[in-house]
C-alpha cells in the first residue's frame, strides 16, 4: 500500500513598515538628551525610563542606530571634558587627600551615570553595538572617554599617582590612612587598564628604594633577632596591602622586592652577625623565623646550610680538642647532639640537607683528635653500665645507649673504643659490678649491628666464659662434696679464655697453705675434664669475703685478694711493719702501699697506722683496730684504685696500634696475592677501601717497605712505582 504526502506552502505578503511621524527622530533624541543630561547633573528625569527605553528601541528599528550611538558618545564626551579643568588647577600640595577624594568622587559619579545611561540605551548596546565589533560597548566607551580626557592628562595622572604613592608611604611609616580611598582609586586604574603602566612600575621603584635604604640602616642599628622580626612584619604588611587595596598582579614583584632588599642583599651579613648567638642561646623561635625567611629567598637555605656546618665544626672542636674538657667531653657531645637534633626538627622542619650536613660536620670535628674520643666514649659507657649508677631507669639507660651509638658511629678509630671497652667490661664482669646483664647485652647487640660480628666476637666470648664458669662451679661443688678437705674456705673460680680478655700481667704472691691446696684441688678437677689446657692464676683479679671479730661484734669484710693476704697476717701477730708485710705476702711495693692505705687510711679503718698520715711511708707500722665500728654487718672495703696511668693508657693504645699494623700487612698481602702486580697508587687506594680505621700515607709506606724487606713482595725492576707479589 503506497501513501503520498503532499506539503503545501503559502506565502503571505505583509504591508510596508509604517513610516515615522515627521520630526519624531529629533524630538525623541531631544528627550533622550535631556534624560542623559539630567543623569549627568544628578537632577530628576522628566520621562518614564520605560518610555525612554522604548524610544531607543523605536529609533534602532528604523536604522538610526549609528547616528544615535554617535550622538550619545558626543554628549558623554562633552560632559567628561568639562570635568578636567577642576583637576588641572587643583592645589595638590595643600592637600593631596582632598584631591584624591575629588578624583574618586568624579570616578564614582561617572560609573553611576554610565550604568544608568546604559540601562536606557540597552537596546542599542545589545543590537547595533554588539553587531559592530569595532565599536566599544556603552560602558567601555565611557571608560575610554574617562581614560582619554581625565586620567591620561599628564598633570592629573601625575598628581593622582603621586598622591597614591604618598599615602602608601605614610602608611609604611606607621600613619593611619583612608584605605578604602586607595582601594577605589587603584581599582579605577585597573578598570581603565593603566594600573601597570601608570602606577605599578613607579610603585615598585619606590618600594625598592625604600627597603634598600631601610635594610642598610637597620642592619647597622639592630640585633639579628630584632631585624628578623622587623622583616617578617614588613612582609606581613605588604601581603595585607595586596589583599586590601593593591591589584593581585602586584603580589609577586612586590614581595620579591621586599625579600631581595631586606633579606637577599644581607644573607651572609645576617648569619655572620647573629647565627652563632642564636644557636649558642638556643633561641628556637628566632631560629625558626630565620629558616622560614631564608627559605623565601633564592640561595638562602644554601647559605644558611654552610654557616650551620661551620658552626657545628667550630663548636664541636672546642669540646673535642681541649684536654681540659676530657672529663665532660662525652656528656657535652651528647647534649650538643640533642640540641642540634631539636633545632633541625623544630626550626629547620627536618630538612634532610641539614641532617646530612650535621652528620658530616660531627664526623669531621670528632676525628680531629684521633683515638681520644673513642677511649672516652668507652669509659662513659662503663660509668653508666657499672653497678651503683642510680641515675637512670632501665628505659633511660637504653635511650642513653642509643644516643651513645649515634656518637660512636661518627668515630673512625672504632678499634680504640673496642680495646678500652673490653678492658672496662672485664672489670665489670669479674668484680660483679655490672648494673644490668640486660643492658650489657643490649649494648653488645648494638655494637654488633653497627660494626659486625667480628667486632664483638671477643666481647661475646667474655660473656660466654662467665656463663660456662657458673656451670663449672656447680660441678666443682659436687666434686668437693666427695673430697675430704679440712677448713671452711669456699672457692669460686672464673675460667677466662686468654684470647677474649685483656692481657693481665701475672703477679706471684704468697698465698696461705689452705688457699694453695684448694687451687691444686681445682686444677686437678678442671684438667681431669679438659686435658691439654693450661691454667694461669690471676691474683690481681681475686677477691674474698672475710669473717672478722671486733669488740663491737662480728663483721664480714668484702675485700680484694691482696687486702685478704694483709689482714690474715694479723691472725698470727699484733703489729707488722711495711717491710715485714711485703716480705710475708710477696705483693709488689706500689700495690702493697695502696692496699695498706685502703685498710688503714680509708673510710673503713680495720688497721691502725703508726705514725698517722694519709700516705704509707717506709718504716710505717700497722696493728689491728679492735675498736673498729660500722653500722653495717657486711662492709665493702674498696681497694684504693690507682688512677689509670699515662703508661696504662699508652699500653692500651700501643696494643691497638700493633693490631692495626697486622691488619694493614694482612690487607696488603691479600691484595697483592690476588692482583700479582699493582702500581703504588692503586695498591694504596685498595688498602684504604679495606681498612676500617684511618691510616697516614707515611705509615702505609712503612708497612709496604717492611713487607718488601720480609720478601712478601718486591719492586718491579723496570718500574720502581710498581710492586710484584712473591709467591
Amino acid at each position: 500500500m503506497n501513501v503520498k504526502c503532499i506539503l503545501k506552502l503559502y506565502i503571505i505578503s505583509f504591508e510596508d513598515k509604517p513610516k515615522l511621524p515627521e520630526n519624531y527622530t529629533d524630538e525623541t533624541w531631544q528627550k533622550l538628551k535631556e534624560a542623559v543630561e539630567a543623569i549627568q547633573n544628578s537632577t530628576s528625569i522628566k520621562y518614564n525610563l520605560e518610555e525612554l527605553y522604548q524610544a531607543v528601541e523605536n529609533l534602532c528599528s528604523y536604522k538610526i542606530s549609528a547616528n544615535l550611538y554617535k550622538q550619545l558618545r558626543q554628549i558623554c564626551e562633552d560632559h567628561i571634558k568639562a570635568q578636567i579643568h577642576q583637576f588641572r588647577e587643583y592645589p595638590f600640595l595643600s592637600s593631596c587627600v582632598l584631591f584624591l577624594k575629588k578624583i574618586d568622587k568624579c570616578w564614582q559619579d561617572h560609573c553611576r551615570q554610565m550604568i544608568m545611561i546604559r540601562s536606557i540605551f540597552l537596546f542599542l548596546d545589545r543590537t547595533y553595538v554588539l553587531q559592530n565589533s569595532m565599536l566599544p560597548s556603552i560602558w567601555d566607551m565611557g571608560l575610554e572617554l574617562f581614560r582619554t580626557h581625565i586620567i591620561s592628562d599628564q598633570k592629573v595622572q601625575n598628581k593622582t599617582i603621586d598622591g597614591i604613592l604618598l599615602l602608601i608611604e605614610r602608611e609604611r611609616n606607621g600613619e593611619a590612612i583612608d584605605r578604602s580611598l586607595l582601594r577605589s582609586l587603584l581599582s579605577m586604574l585597573s578598570d581603565l587598564q593603566i594600573y601597570q603602566d601608570s602606577f605599578e612600575h613607579r610603585f615598585l621603584e619606590e618600594t625598592n628604594r625604600l627597603y634598600a635604604a631601610e635594610g642598610q640602616r637597620l642592619m647597622q642599628e639592630r640585633e639579628v633577632p630584632e631585624y628578623l622580626h622587623h622583616v617578617n612584619k614588613r612582609l606581613e604588611e605588604e601581603a595585607d596591602r595586596i589583599i586590601t587595596y593593591l591589584d593581585q598582579s602586584t603580589q609577586k614583584p612586590l614581595i620579591a622586592t621586599v625579600e631581595k632588599q631586606l633579606l637577599g642583599e644581607h644573607l651572609t651579613a645576617i648569619l655572620q652577625k647573629g647565627l652563632n648567638h642564636l644557636l649558642d642561646e638556643n633561641r628556637i623561635q628566632d631560629l625558626s623565623l630565620l629558616y622560614q625567611l631564608f627559605s623565601r629567598v633564592r640561595g638562602g637555605v644554601q647559605v644558611l646550610l654552610q654557616h650551620w656546618i661551620e658552626y657545628i665544626k667550630a663548636f664541636g672542636s672546642t669540646i673535642v680538642i681541649n684536654p681540659e674538657k676530657d672529663k665532660t667531653m662525652v656528656q657535652e657531645l651528647l647534649d650538643f647532639k640533642d640540641k642540634v637534633d631539636h633545632i633541625i626538627d623544630v626550626c629547620f622542619l627536618k630538612n634532610e640537607k641539614f641532617v646530612n650536613a650535621m652528620k658530616e660536620a660531627f664526623e669531621t670535628f670528632i676525628n680531629k683528635r684521633p683515638n681520644k674520643p673513642a677511649e672516652l666514649i668507652a669509659k662513659y659507657v662503663d660509668s653508666k653500665l657499672r653497678a651503683g649508677n642510680k641515675e637512670a631507669t632501665d628505659e633511660e639507660l637504653e635511650k642513653m645507649l642509643d644516643k651513645i651509638m649515634i656518637i660512636f658511629r661518627f668515630i673512625y678509630g672504632k678499634d680504640v673504643f673496642e680495646a678500652f671497652y673490653k678492658k672496662d667490661l672485664a672489670k665489670r664482669l669479674l668484680v660483679g659490678k655490672s648494673a644490668s646483664v640486660d643492658a650489657e647485652k643490649s649494648m653488645l647487640s648494638k655494637l654488633k649491628h653497627e660494626c659486625g660480628a667480628a667486632f664483638t666476637s671477643k666481647l661475646e666470648g667474655m660473656f660466654k666464659d662467665m656463663e660456662l664458669s657458673k656451670d663449672i662451679m656447680i660441678q666443682f661443688k659436687q666434686y668437693m662434696q666427695n673430697q675430704n678437705v679440712p677448713g671452711n674456705i669456699e672457692l669460686t673460680v672464673n675460667i677466662l679464655t686468654m684470647g677474649y680478655w685483656p692481657t693481665y700481667v701475672p703477679m706471684e704472691v704468697h698465698l696461705p697453705p689452705e688457699m694453695v691446696k684448694l687451687q691444686e684441688i681445682f686444677k686437678t678437677f678442671y684438667l681431669g675434664k679438659h686435658s691439654g689446657r693450661k691454667l694461669q692464676w690471676q691474683s690481681t683479679l681475686g677477691h674474698c669475703v672475710l669473717k672478722a671479730e671486733f669488740k663491737e661484734g662480728k663483721k664480714e669484710l668484702q675485700v680484694s685478694l691482696f687486702q685478704t693476704l694483709v689482714l690474715l697476717m694479723f691472725n698470727e701477730g699484733e703489729e707488722f711493719s711495711l717491710e715485714e708485710i711485703k716480705q710475708a705476702t710477696g705483693i709488689e711495693d706500689g700495690e702493697l702501699r695502696r692496699t695498706l692505705q685502703s685498710l688503714a687510711c680509708g673510710k673503713a679503718r680495720v688497721l691502725t697506722k703508726s705514725p698517722k698520715g694519709k700516705d704509707v711511708e717506709d718504716g710505717d707500722k700497722f696493728t689491728c683496730n679492735d675498736d673498729f665500728r660500722h653500722k653495717l654487718f657486711r662492709i665493702k672495703i674498696n681497694q684504693i684504685q690507682m688512677k689509670e696511668t699515662v703508661e696504662e693508657q699508652a699500653s692500651t693504645t700501643e696494643r691497638v696500634f700493633q693490631d692495626r699494623q697486622y691488619q694493614i700487612d694482612a690487607a696488603i698481602v691479600r691484595i697483592m696475592k690476588m692482583r700479582k702486580t699493582l702500581s703504588h697508587n692503586l695498591l694504596v687506594s685498595e688498602v684504604y677501601n679495606q681498612l676500617k680505621f684511618p691510616v697516614k700515607p707515611a705509615d702505609l709506606k712503612k708497612r709496604i717497605e717492611s713487607l718488601i724487606d720480609r720478601d712478601y713482595m718486591e719492586r718491579d725492576k723496570e718500574n720502581p712505582n710498581q710492586y710484584n707479589y712473591i709467591a
